[in-house]
């Protein structure tokens, strides 16, 4: 039935100018609002939708996560761009919030609305 359906992710924020400007500006990204919803346009041609919601409450699980080549020049770019890297008891995280014990380095942020999106390393 859906075979030929291009499917597409979304989620919720509580406030949609905060978000233009924390995935806009901060992380980048090309975001475009229409219907009063935001599109980020990811490498490669995804598109994730962005909506308004008043009474959001964030996910507990990561919604969006971004390979990078070199996790060290990510954090600390994003560091000095405003992100702060969360910080999990059952996670043992370096000085800069990095995991490197199991998997790909990831070091995990929330955007303005709460919600947990990550970098993680793919080489």
């Amino acid at each position: 039935m859906f075979s030929d359906t291009k499917a597409f992710s979304g989620f919720a924020v509580d406030d949609l100018e905060r978000a233009r400007e924390f995935y806009g500006r901060t992380l980048g990204l090309r975001v475009t609002e229409e219907h009063g919803m935001l599109t980020l346009h990811i490498a490669g041609g995804t598109e994730i939708l962005v909506y308004p919601k008043e009474n959001h409450t964030p996910a507990g699980f990561t919604l969006l996560n971004f390979p990078v080549e070199d996790i060290d020049t990510a954090v600390e770019e994003l560091t000095r761009r405003g992100v702060r890297f969360e910080r999990y008891p059952e996670f043992e995280q370096d000085d800069k919030g990095v995991f490197r014990h199991e998997g790909p380095p990831i070091a995990w942020f929330t955007d303005p609305a709460g919600n947990v999106l990550s970098v993680l390393q793919t080489a």
